[in-house]
């Protein structure tokens, strides 16, 4: 991919999170962000808003299912048996980021960038979403993004907890 090329993805991306940290600001939220495959890119992007300062507190980024439970407190137990790729494990990130914030909304976000399965045999494209609001029920969402590159799932991957993040952000 060329330079050109992916300043404009990044580009694209930017002007996804402005909506968001509009949408943060107006109701007064602030946002932290518990990133698996997606390496702290949401955070990044995010952080590219104007104004992203007023309601970005950061983020956790847990790669490892390790570092998901040092980090997040994610259950071991859950993550021997069923792997770090689930809504339940997703859920558990989310509510762990908001528990060890300020922040008052969490994106988590667990997948599988490819081009490979994951050592618990999850798909390449599979990726699961949470996001916690206070005073909210918590979402969940699973998509399975089908590009032709480990980039192009994050890139996904990236818009869609964006558009998710948006959505709860507006309630």
């Amino acid at each position: 991919m060329t330079l050109a090329a992916e300043n404009c993805i990044t580009t694209a991306l930017v002007d996804k999170a402005q909506p968001v940290i509009d949408a943060l600001r107006e109701s007064s939220l602030s946002v932290v962000t518990a990133e698996s495959c997606t390496a702290g890119l949401i955070a990044a992007i995010l952080s590219h808003a104007h104004h992203a300062g007023e309601c970005l507190h950061g983020g956790f980024v847990v790669y490892s299912k390790e570092q998901k439970s040092a980090s997040l407190g994610v259950n071991p137990a859950l993550l021997k048996s069923k792997g770090s790729v689930n809504a339940e494990v997703a859920l558990q990130m989310a509510r762990g980021a908001l528990h060890r914030s300020a922040a008052s909304v969490s994106l988590a976000v667990t997948g599988v960038l490819g081009p490979d399965p994951d050592e618990d045999s999850n798909p390449a494209g599979l990726v699961y979403f949470a996001v916690c609001r206070e005073g909210l029920e918590p979402l969940t969402s699973m998509r399975i993004f089908d590009y032709e590159s480990p980039d192009a799932v994050r890139r996904g991957a990236v818009a869609y907890g964006l558009h998710l993040l948006l959505e709860v952000a507006s309630q």
